[in-house]
């Protein structure tokens, strides 16, 4: 679990007109607030805003919004209140931390009762801020890391599903296609283990080939672009067992709908 020092130091790694006390304030507030809270690994509440502000700096988010991940679960879970976030930190920090509240009471609430595209387009209805909706992401993707430690089998479908329907969509459509593979791939890990491990399996057993391909097609790229002098480098990006798992379920779809198209023809005939 980051320290406080080492937050505030790594905001300030690319935001230079940080208030460090502001953050510091924060950070203090909810080790406080949470002092008697349990994870369900039993490990003190706290490492949960902390991972999730550690998430939002990972994204070089703004201190409103990093103080906002470490408070976000102050309201719903402890004795804190909107003016008291208001009084200690600001109108600003207490919307945001009241919004990411409201889209857990909607969870609460809508879930079973709504389709995932309605829920989807009610959290976006009803956060004013975009920021409320970033805390909200961050949160759902530290919980779906650690979801190995909740012991309800149930409850671990029933939050993997809600990701896959709801959390992961609003990522894609946010832009934020790597926290996007991310929350798909740790769903689908809980919604098909078996699937998962195959894939991941073969994976393990080409890295190597796929490794030497890259580099040889990529100095190949590298070679042309120099001899024209443009100067770029060659990233690779491996695709998740989620999405090579979606890629085969959506071509045997096309398959089948052929299949069943030139079957019809031919009975024409």
């Amino acid at each position: 679990m980051l320290k406080s020092e080492e937050l505030i130091n790594k905001v300030k790694s690319y935001n230079k007109f940080l208030n460090p006390e502001t953050l510091s304030k924060a950070y203090e507030f909810a080790l406080k607030a949470h002092v008697k809270q349990k994870r369900d690994e039993g490990a003190p509440y706290i490492i949960h805003p902390v991972a999730v502000a550690d998430i939002l700096s990972d994204l070089k988010l703004d201190s409103a919004t990093i103080a906002t991940g470490l408070l976000h679960d102050t309201i719903e879970d402890t004795h804190t209140t909107y003016n008291t976030i208001k009084e200690e930190f600001g109108q600003e920090v207490a919307d945001l931390v009241e919004g990411v509240t409201k889209i857990s009471e909607l969870e609460n609430q809508a879930i079973h009762n709504s389709k995932a595209e309605n829920f989807r387009k009610l959290i976006l209805a009803t956060s004013k801020d975009i920021r409320v909706l970033l805390v909200k992401i961050a949160d759902r993707l530290h919980n779906m890391r650690t979801i190995k430690f909740v012991k309800d089998a149930n409850k671990q479908i029933r939050i993997a599903t809600e990701t896959m329907e709801i959390y992961a969509p609003l990522a894609d459509r946010m832009g934020m296609n790597r926290i996007r593979d991310e929350l798909e791939d740790l769903s689908f890990q809980v919604l098909n283990t078996e699937a998962r491990e195959l894939i991941k399996k073969r994976l393990d057993e080409i890295k190597e080939d796929r490794s030497s391909s890259f580099k040889t097609i990529s100095f190949k790229f590298s070679d042309l672009l120099n001899q024209n002098n443009l100067n770029a480098q060659i990233f690779g990006r491996e695709k998740t067992p989620f999405s090579i798992w979606r890629k085969v379920q959506k071509k045997k779809s096309i398959i089948r709908t052929n299949y069943r198209y030139y079957g019809l023809q031919n009975n024409f005939r």
